[in-house]
């Protein structure tokens, strides 16, 4: 149970620290092509590396799956999108406001469910949103912002990087059940390659500049970005359940305010702390019901002394 914990704490530790290195990284004088290229390119390789040499030790033969590979490589595309409109409004707003933009994909999915299945939210659910929405104001900063002050170009990125998010997380669940996880998150990100490449064209590939810190700005990305995440929720998830994981990685938004914070010295003060508070409680309210049903949190037969 501990073991679980602590990988998907650590998977969600690792998406929450990307914006401040994508930040630095433009710092430096990259693109929006070099960033998202260099990190779905190292990235893919990455994973078909490990995914092929976890498949020459173990030895273990999968039975076919339902899902053909072109699909994942598909639903992979939707990463792709979410990485350029995620940091292209990194470059627009402060990443701590990024960040809570990104996290918008939670009422977001409540009404893609909706529309698409005819899934009415519980009571919960919406006064989730509620919450959401009001912490969102308290922790962008946009009460104390005047109108000419805020970023719209930014929080339309923003916002179409947790459409994005939200669709591919819904893709992610239906399709590939039945896949390796290192095998379907490198299709997956493959795929994200694929469109990232014909968007924007990779020319760090030809133009000198992995030559210089792109290379390790592009290798930060990837690591933390698309191999430790998929590694640490295939293995973490299973051992503790959704509900719990659910909860868990939501720690992903204080770290990366407080990242931005500490390392960007961007001004993060109470109130903005407070709706930050805010969009967490809403993130776990959904689940208490849950949690209650569950009982997560009471030890197993085997763990008990």
């Amino acid at each position: 149970m501990l073991k679980g914990i602590l990988l998907v704490l650590l998977g969600a530790c690792s998406f929450g620290i990307l914006s401040t290195f994508v930040k630095l990284a433009y710092a430096d004088g990259y693109s929006l092509s070099d960033v998202t290229g260099t990190q779905a390119f190292f990235g893919a390789i990455l994973l078909w590396s490990f995914y092929f040499l976890q498949t020459k030790v173990t030895k273990k033969v999968y039975p076919t799956s339902n899902t053909h590979w072109f699909k994942l490589l598909a639903a992979g595309t939707f990463t792709g999108l979410v990485s350029m409109f995620y940091y292209q409004c990194v470059k627009l707003v402060p990443a701590s406001v990024a960040i809570i933009l990104l996290m918008q994909f939670v009422w977001i999915s409540v009404l893609l469910e909706l529309f698409i299945y005819k899934k009415k939210p519980s009571k919960l659910q919406i006064l989730a949103i509620v919450v959401i929405l009001f912490g969102t104001v308290l922790a962008s900063g946009f009460m104390v912002t005047t109108a000419d002050q805020i970023n719209f170009k930014g929080i339309f990125f923003g916002l179409l990087a947790a459409l994005c998010y939200a669709i591919f997380l819904m893709l992610n669940g239906k399709l590939g059940i039945d896949y390796p996880p290192l095998k379907k998150s490198a299709l997956m990100i493959t795929g994200a390659c694929i469109l990232i490449f014909i968007v924007l064209p990779p020319t760090f590939l030809v133009n000198g500049a992995l030559s210089g810190s792109l290379l390790k700005w592009g290798i930060i990305l990837a690591v933390f970005g698309t191999f430790i995440p998929p590694i640490c929720f295939a293995s973490g998830i299973p051992k503790i359940g959704l509900t719990l994981s659910s909860i868990l990685s939501s720690v992903e938004l204080p770290v990366a305010v407080l990242m931005s914070s500490l390392i960007l010295h961007e001004e993060v003060n109470l109130i903005r702390w407070l709706g930050v508070i805010l969009i967490l409680s809403s993130l776990i309210l959904p689940n208490l019901e849950k949690i209650k049903k569950q009982n997560i949190f009471k030890p197993s037969a085997s763990e008990k002394p």
